[in-house]
């Protein structure tokens, strides 16, 4: 997998991307980074749909998975 940013400021831009990429067969994925200790960053992402969480932990996993339990889809 390859991670590229872009920018997509406009209608215009948005409708020209669109376009671009459905000519390709493959996945595209569009994953919008929040700092989850945010509370403003929280409310600026779309909260009527799950939210991916990255838990970037090495250790104690399952103790942070049962105390994010209530929250996990």
């Amino acid at each position: 997998m390859k991670t590229v940013q872009i920018s997509l400021n406009s209608i215009d831009k948005v409708k020209s991307f669109v376009n671009d990429i459905t000519k390709f067969d493959v996945d595209f994925d569009l994953v919008s980074v929040i700092d989850a200790k945010s509370i403003m960053g929280i409310f600026s992402l779309d909260l009527s749909k799950p939210i991916d969480l990255n838990i970037h932990a090495d250790n104690d996993i399952d103790t942070i998975l049962s105390v994010l339990a209530p929250y996990i889809v």
